[in-house]
């Protein structure tokens, strides 16, 4: 049986077998576009991107701020359940969205201090100087990237306190071995 319309059901017979094809009914619902008005959404993206790229300073300083701001609550009142998880939110927030805005080193920072809070055994035994220096570094980094040598500064510094901070932890969680499984994990955070 020929086909003879597109809605059709179209038999052929072999010897040993038949093969029936259905119609497609999503043919009718395709619209060929011409290769001339083709999207790009990765281009779009990324033309949106360097439109707002002159707001990313401003957004960086205020994720920034919103850190010390959470730390100053932690230095005021210690460490309880909210001061906890907002510290954790704002280092959060900022290794998640530094390397987006040209920050990478920023991440880097605040993911070491996410892995503070996420594995010390007592964060009330974490030394407030390791601590400030996470804070202090994202704040550095962050407000003082326009100079020309600031990157390569600012990268060592973050390998400086993932190191410091993965000493303190393997320390910390000695007598967890479990828990030093989790604690020496690489990184995810992009480098520069």
């Amino acid at each position: 049986m020929a086909k003879d319309k597109p809605g059709t059901i179209e038999v052929k017979s072999f010897g040993t077998h038949h093969v029936i094809t259905q119609p497609n009914p999503l043919r009718s619902a395709l619209l060929r576009v011409p290769e001339s008005d083709l999207d790009d959404p990765v281009g779009r993206a990324e033309k949106a991107l360097a439109g707002l790229s002159g707001e990313f300073k401003a957004w960086m300083t205020v994720e920034a701020d919103r850190l010390s701001a959470a730390y100053e609550a932690v230095k005021q009142g210690g460490f309880n359940n909210e001061t906890r998880e907002e510290l954790f939110r704002a280092a959060h927030d900022i290794k998640g969205d530094a390397a987006t805005f040209g920050y990478p080193s920023a991440a880097a920072a605040a993911d070491s201090l996410c892995r503070i809070i996420e594995h010390a055994p007592d964060l009330d035994a974490v030394p407030t100087e390791l601590i400030a220096y996470h804070i202090n570094a994202v704040q550095a980094i962050v407000r003082g990237r326009t100079k020309l040598d600031s990157a390569v500064v600012a990268g060592a510094l973050s390998k400086q306190l993932r190191g410091i901070t993965d000493e303190f932890l393997i320390h910390a969680n000695r007598e967890r071995p479990e828990h030093l499984e989790a604690v020496m994990v690489p990184s995810i955070v992009p480098n520069e």
